[in-house]
């Protein structure tokens, strides 16, 4: 029977050319819009390199500091880490480094722009860069001030003209350093590893970054598991509580927190930054996405109720042949996921021109976009529930004609 369906679906999308391509490009446009998002949240929030182990991975990003007659909200500075994130229970690394900030060199003439980040040597163990040429920096380089940098692969050609770059000096906001590694271009939407340029904290121009509270600095606690979660959050909570402010008369109280990046970024988007809301972002997303989707799916289901209606008869002489609803109902359902599923196929092959086009474009620094299987496998669940959504009400309502209403070619 589902072979006869599908033979009466593709005989009906040929008879009417006009609405089988109004319903394609609504489906595929929906959906290559929809999948686009989806691939802008994965690439920012899923599990790429060399963030490969966010599943035990929690960052400190935010710090309001609150006095009696004032306070300020910044990124945590390297004192109030140093004395609050070391050695939390449940926390097997932990690193400091700079939020990434702009600085300028001067090569042969020519003034170049780089993101330099400042790190210690637990970062590359935390993290999994893809080398090109050399390793990383070590603890020990951070611990005796080495002037070392790793650098991206965009730095190496700007500088090198893509020649080896190992051993090789570069100017780097007025310091020079001594080039030990290359690693792959990170996309600047992935916010943590996100530089052209790595060299250590402790090669900074002066150390007034060890006694500031806040200000500049994000964290990086790799958990032994996710288990240990709650234990570390609860534990970094305990210790603000016993921060020694240099001047309490301005600040006495700190609130930040442990979080994963998504927790992070609900923190953000709340009116009340002292607190992360995931569910709530989670809650507007997928509600932004439903209501995306409701304005073609109600003209689809009047596209439906309108191709369905010319049908009419074909329904009338079924029903009097002893065709039941459901029977009814299972045909047009059938035709009508197939449809969307011709709809999904152009909204995939859309996205992947989009996300080419906005590769190529150089909006976003190094992002790479692909369609990856939790990309496909969203896609594939909004086109099969675009397809139920707009077609199964158009259908039920077609088949509880009566016959005789039916061969008239009624609507009631």
């Amino acid at each position: 029977m589902l072979k006869n369906y599908i033979k009466i679906a593709f005989k009906v999308f040929l008879r009417r050319k006009f609405f089988t391509g109004i319903s394609l490009f609504a489906i595929g446009f929906t959906l290559m819009v929809l999948m686009v998002a989806t691939a802008f949240f994965d690439q920012i929030f899923g599990p790429f390199p060399p963030e490969k182990k966010l599943d035990r991975t929690l960052g400190i990003f935010f710090l309001r500091l609150k006095g009696p007659n004032s306070q300020s909200s910044s990124p945590p500075g390297y004192a109030l880490l140093d004395a609050s994130a070391r050695n939390l229970p449940g926390v097997e690394k932990a690193s400091f480094f700079t939020v990434p900030g702009i600085a300028y060199s001067y090569w042969k003439g020519e003034k170049i722009k780089s993101f330099l980040k400042r790190t210690d040597g637990e970062f590359w163990e935390i993290l999994e860069f893809d080398f090109i040429e050399g390793g990383p920096y070590t603890r020990d380089d951070e611990h005796n001030a080495n002037f070392v940098a790793v650098i991206n692969q965009s730095t190496r050609k700007r500088f090198f003209n893509d020649e080896s770059a190992l051993g090789r000096d570069i100017e780097v906001d007025g310091q020079r350093f001594r080039v030990v590694g290359v690693v792959k271009d990170v996309s600047i939407l992935r916010i943590v590893p996100f530089a052209d340029i790595w060299v250590p904290i402790s090669t900074s121009k002066t150390d007034a970054y060890r006694k500031q509270l806040g200000g500049g600095f994000w964290a990086m606690l790799l958990a032994r598991s996710a288990a240990d979660f709650s234990a570390i959050k609860e534990e970094y909570r305990s210790r603000l509580t016993q921060v020694e402010f240099p001047n309490p008369e301005e600040f006495n109280e700190a609130t930040s927190g442990a979080e994963t990046f998504f927790e992070f970024i609900s923190r953000m988007a709340s009116p009340d930054q002292t607190k992360n809301h995931p569910g709530m972002l989670l809650a507007v997303i997928v509600t932004l996405m439903v209501v995306f989707m409701i304005l073609p799916t109600v003209n689809l289901v009047n596209l439906n109720v309108s191709r369905i209606m010319e049908r009419a008869s074909e329904i009338g002489v079924r029903k009097a042949f002893g065709a039941s609803s459901l029977t009814l109902v299972g045909q047009f359902v059938v035709e009508n996921v197939l449809l969307t599923l011709a709809g999904g196929v152009i909204g995939f092959i859309g996205t992947l021109l989009a996300l080419a086009g906005l590769e190529s474009s150089g909006l976003i620094p190094y992002a790479e976009f692909y369609l990856n299987y939790r990309i496909f496998l969203y896609g594939l669940a909004l086109a099969v529930f675009f397809g139920l959504l707009s077609g199964v009400y158009p259908a039920w309502k077609m088949s509880r004609l009566h016959p005789v209403q039916a061969l008239k070619g009624g609507s009631r």
